[in-house]
């Protein structure tokens, strides 16, 4: 989810009843922490695309930032309340993130395998709009800011219930229509009974639609893996690609020759749904394999 949100939810939370002197601070704060790895967009968005929602981002972190907030908020006089809150926001903000396609590596440092239950798009409007709704009507009806706020967390758990259940219908819709060894459903923005599929079988990918609605599979691609390029090889030394395999889920390679340049261009087939290059690595050479350029684009 972004930031906005988050921040949304950190709001709702403290509406719950959270009163207590510098309590929406230590929320927000909380609610917000995780992402302070946007600071490594500075070095780039290959670099970004390898360490955001990362260690901050797992239940290392999830103990030790709310101590320390705990701590500085609480030392004298309240540690438990405020280490509480500060966990309660924490949590929001990983569990949140842990729904959407992009993931999050939940277990680092123990484990640094991305984990995601793709139920939401990277933002779901209709989490947002009910979040703002939410704080919109706690500042016009103070009162019933508390049954308010309850409200909405039962309602957006409530939406993500529901999401998990049109998440397993199609996934067992899918398998019933193509044979395959892995499956991977990814939501797409505001649609709930279409999703996109990734499906590999053998040294084959396909990709498309399964629409729940209209019970039809449409396969918008299928792509063959072949390895054997001395390219390829060379392309994984590159920084870009580093970065990029060490996010990717189901990457997918191909290189193009021309007359004066190679191209490898490395993307990731869970969000090959939009027609322009979004999650795709390039590296180009010259004649004499040496490297000319490459980046990374969202």
């Amino acid at each position: 989810m972004d930031p906005i949100t988050h921040g949304l939810a950190g709001v709702t939370i403290t509406n719950l009843g959270f009163n207590r002197k510098a309590a929406f601070l230590v929320i927000l704060l909380s609610a917000l922490a995780p992402d302070i790895d946007y600071v490594t967009r500075l070095w780039g968005a290959d670099v970004f695309l390898r360490y955001h929602r990362g260690i901050t981002h797992g239940i290392l972190a999830l103990f030790i930032v709310p101590v320390i907030i705990g701590l500085i908020f609480g030392l004298r006089k309240g540690f438990f309340y405020y280490f509480f809150i500060a966990f309660l926001s924490y949590s929001a903000h990983l569990f949140m993130d842990l729904t959407t396609q992009y993931g999050t590596r939940i277990l680092s440092p123990l484990d640094w395998e991305p984990y995601s239950l793709n139920l939401m798009f990277i933002i779901d409007p209709y989490v947002t709009i009910g979040l703002l709704l939410s704080v919109i009507f706690c500042v016009m009806n103070k009162k019933r800011a508390i049954l308010i706020s309850i409200i909405t967390v039962v309602l957006l758990a409530s939406y993500t219930g529901g999401r998990y259940y049109l998440y397993g219908k199609t996934k067992e819709f899918l398998k019933e229509r193509i044979e395959a060894n892995t499956y991977t459903l990814c939501p797409l923005p505001n649609d709930f009974l279409r999703w996109w599929f990734v499906v590999m079988s053998g040294n084959e990918f396909k990709v498309g639609f399964a629409d729940l609605f209209t019970g039809r599979i449409c396969v918008h691609e299928t792509y063959k893996v072949h390895n054997n390029d001395p390219f390829i090889e060379m392309s994984k030394k590159e920084g870009v690609v580093r970065n990029f395999l060490y996010f990717a889920k189901h990457p997918y390679v191909e290189v193009k020759r021309g007359d004066k340049m190679t191209t490898v261009t490395w993307r990731e087939l869970s969000f090959t749904i939009r027609p322009e290059e979004h999650f795709v690595a390039k590296v180009f050479y010259d004649k004499e394999g040496k490297v000319i350029t490459s980046y990374f684009k969202f």
